[in-house]
């Protein structure tokens, strides 16, 4: 996905990484429709869901997709999102997320979006970020159709 956004930069988007409970699930699990969207995604993405995995739920949620999942750990997992990010190139990734522990990948990727959903949102990952949304549908949304995004960070 290549995106020219006047003012603030060009992108050659190949890599999404999301945070998994916040962002795509609540509870350990991610809704039907939104499952949908994401498999849909790694046609034209490289599609990661890092994480904890504070439920448990992750490897069997995308078992036999093309998914990739990546458990990291509890005491070091900014570290281990923002290293992930740096590993892909950051240049060719957006990163999805809402955590305290989202906000060194958010800041280190080409593009980073915040989702403040029913858990809300650490203030600190908002301030890393480059849009904050309310919904991880408006995230699906905006990148299916990106002249939203432009408009809301062209200069």
């Amino acid at each position: 996905m290549e995106l020219n956004i006047p003012e603030y930069g060009q992108y050659k988007i190949k890599n999404l990484v999301f945070d998994y409970n916040g962002t795509l699930a609540e509870g350990g699990k991610v809704e039907a429709e939104n499952f949908a969207k994401l498999k849909e995604m790694t046609k034209d993405f490289n599609v990661y869901v890092i994480t904890a995995d504070t439920y448990g739920t992750v490897e069997k949620m995308f078992e036999g997709t093309p998914v990739k999942v990546n458990i990291i750990s509890r005491e070091n997992g900014s570290k281990d999102k923002e290293s992930l990010v740096e590993e892909l190139g950051r240049e060719e990734t957006i990163a999805i997320g809402n955590g305290y522990n989202d906000r060194l990948m958010l800041k280190a990727a080409a593009l980073g979006f915040c989702i403040a959903g029913p858990e809300g949102a650490s203030t600190k990952a908002i301030m890393a970020s480059d849009v904050l949304l309310k919904s991880i549908e408006d995230f699906f949304m905006l990148i299916k159709e990106p002249k939203g995004l432009i408009a809301t960070l062209r200069g």
